[in-house]
């Protein structure tokens, strides 16, 4: 396979704003122009699939109106990849040898034709895992296609470029701060679960879906992370507590994950038995005596009970010192789990 002079050089500028620590926006920014040897774009944009809205989320589009850029994002521009096969593929496509005419596709009429723009390429941004991504799409005023070669190498390239804008890649790194984790997922808007690279799921610790659900429900509005105990196995087949750290993606394209739900080995728990922690979880939500005994299906006497036991084995003066302790550091099974 014959390369384009200057690969070598492409390549390592690429490495290195795969490990900047900026922003998806501004890595897509600085790929784009690391690219520009090789499409040499007058325009370009690079997208990110949104699977749930199913629509390319626009991250960078240098050299293109804002019109364009909104118009990235319509099912209209999602029915022209859909056609043309550009989220199936793994080869990019030339409009030299595009599969459907491009007079034929609003984007190019409406758009790409009138800014007068006559080649380019689309290049589907598939990670080593074989997950799509998105969209890397390049343009140029002349009608001269990429050759041959510059494509083996977007090919060649391809996990890279994936890997610097890939969503998950941010959550990997705080997962990988996270101190004790052994499983974990990432939420989205819809409810589902989706696995991170190189963890297992949360099904690999005995941990049942309702669960998840009821995880994404206590990251409210302005609350941003969690920490508290819910119902496992560690190690597989060994019924326990699992310690789940629950933290809010940040606000990224394509901006279908919502939290990162993280399961790791019960902490210290000072001695606290598994209904005293179903207690703790009650007081953090602010329930009253009777109301914990009513949950609890016990009497008001026994609450005082466990609540006094609470306060001895924590060092709390208070009610409301125990929960601070409790919520702080995740040592609580939530309410909303005793109905699980």
């Amino acid at each position: 396979m014959g390369l384009p002079p200057g690969s070598g050089r492409i390549t390592a500028e690429i490495l290195r704003i795969a490990a900047m620590s900026s922003g998806v926006g501004q890595r897509a920014e600085a790929l784009i122009e690391a690219l520009r040897p090789v499409l040499r774009h007058d325009a370009a944009w690079l997208s990110l699939l949104d699977p749930e809205r199913w629509v390319q989320e626009p991250v960078a589009t240098p050299g293109h109106p804002a019109r364009l850029r909104r118009h990235l994002a319509s099912p209209a521009f999602m029915a022209d990849v859909m056609r043309v096969g550009m989220h199936q593929g793994r080869r990019p496509i030339r409009v030299f040898d595009s599969p459907v005419p491009v007079v034929e596709l609003p984007v190019w009429v409406d758009f790409f034709m009138p800014a007068g723009l006559a080649e380019g390429v689309s290049i589907p941004l598939v990670t080593a895992d074989g997950r799509y991504l998105g969209l890397l799409g390049a343009h140029t005023e002349s009608a001269e296609p990429l050759s041959d070669e510059a494509l083996d190498l977007l090919v060649m390239l391809t996990p890279l470029l994936a890997h610097v804008v890939d969503p998950l890649r941010t959550l990997t790194t705080l997962a990988g701060m996270v101190q004790d984790a052994r499983a974990g997922v990432v939420l989205t808007r819809a409810g589902r679960a989706e696995e991170l690279p190189g963890m297992p799921g949360a099904r690999a610790l005995g941990v049942e879906p309702a669960v998840l659900t009821l995880v994404g429900s206590l990251l409210t509005p302005g609350r941003t992370w969690a920490r508290f105990l819910v119902p496992g196995e560690y190690p597989p087949g060994h019924g326990t507590l699992l310690q789940v750290t629950a933290l809010a993606c940040p606000p990224e394209p394509p901006g279908h994950h919502r939290a990162m739900v993280l399961f790791g080995p019960p902490p210290e728990t000072y001695g606290l038995t598994p209904r005293e922690l179903q207690v703790l979880g009650l007081l953090v939500e602010g329930r009253s005596n009777a109301a914990i005994a009513s949950a609890l299906h016990i009497t008001a006497r026994t609450a005082v009970g466990h609540l006094e036991h609470i306060m001895a084995k924590l060092g709390a003066e208070s009610r409301t010192a125990a929960a601070v302790r409790a919520d702080r550091q995740g040592l609580y099974v939530p309410a909303g789990f005793l109905r699980i």
